[in-house]
């Protein structure tokens, strides 16, 4: 994805998300935009994010977009990875579920051909009282159960939503010798977990980055913009910063 050009109209938030060296930065202002690396299946529409900038909307059925595979999408390639993303799920009750009643709303994950990371929500009726619940996770490459953070209070329908989602296996302690997930909400850090809980060693693979699906299994009824995947670690204060941005 090649990012906007000087020539482009920035707003703040793109100023502020494109100081921070995105190595994929995709606003995903509705339809089809030329030029994109990215391609849209299924049509999908176009929506407003809080400071007025586009985004794109699912139908929650079949649509999605998809970006091709790379190195820097990669936890296993960069060491440290930041994923962002503003989302707005417009229903709690998603009508493609996968699993125990989540969606795949974004992510790098194929079951058949590597698994790596997704942001998952789950729908109002799932068999693990988790309704409401926002979480990312890493994988090992065959998939199975992945570490995670999660946060899980109400939502409501048609409200943004800023995520953020850390994968970091080079920073290392006691508490998470491989590495750890984080995952904020908001502007602010939620959830921390360590890699060594699921013995989770990331792995570059072939499968696509999408966003409004991941595993095709699942799909996300609701609008996503501004998708950024970092090839390190943000800081706490350079998130707060990007939420603080979309406000003005």
């Amino acid at each position: 994805m090649t990012p906007p050009t000087a020539s482009s109209t920035l707003s703040a938030y793109d100023t502020a998300v494109l100081a921070d060296a995105p190595a994929l930065y995709l606003p995903l202002p509705g339809p089809q935009e030329p030029g994109q690396q990215a391609t849209y299946h299924g049509a999908p529409g176009a929506a407003l994010l809080p400071n007025g900038d586009s985004a794109t909307v699912f139908d929650g059925l079949t649509q999605y977009v998809e970006i091709p595979d790379s190195p820097e999408l990669s936890a296993a390639t960069t060491g440290q990875l930041t994923v962002e993303a503003w989302l707005r799920p417009d229903t709690l009750t998603f009508p493609r579920t996968e699993g125990t009643g989540y969606v795949h709303w974004l992510g790098k994950l194929t079951y058949g051909v590597g698994c790596e990371w997704t942001a998952r929500m789950y729908s109002q009726p799932n068999t693990e009282n988790r309704a409401n619940r926002l979480s990312g996770y890493a994988f090992n490459p065959a998939g199975g159960l992945g570490a995670g953070s999660y946060v899980q209070e109400p939502v409501t329908p048609g409200a943004w939503l800023h995520y953020v989602l850390v994968i970091n296996t080079t920073t290392r302690s006691a508490a998470y010798p491989s590495g750890y997930v984080k995952l904020y909400k908001d502007g602010e850090l939620r959830d921390q977990d360590s890699l060594a809980d699921y013995n989770i060693v990331p792995a570059r693979t072939q499968a696509p980055l999408r966003v409004g699906s991941a595993s095709l299994r699942s799909f996300f009824a609701g609008a996503v913009g501004k998708v950024a995947v970092y090839p390190a670690e943000l800081t706490a204060a350079q998130i707060a910063a990007h939420h603080r941005a979309m406000a003005s």
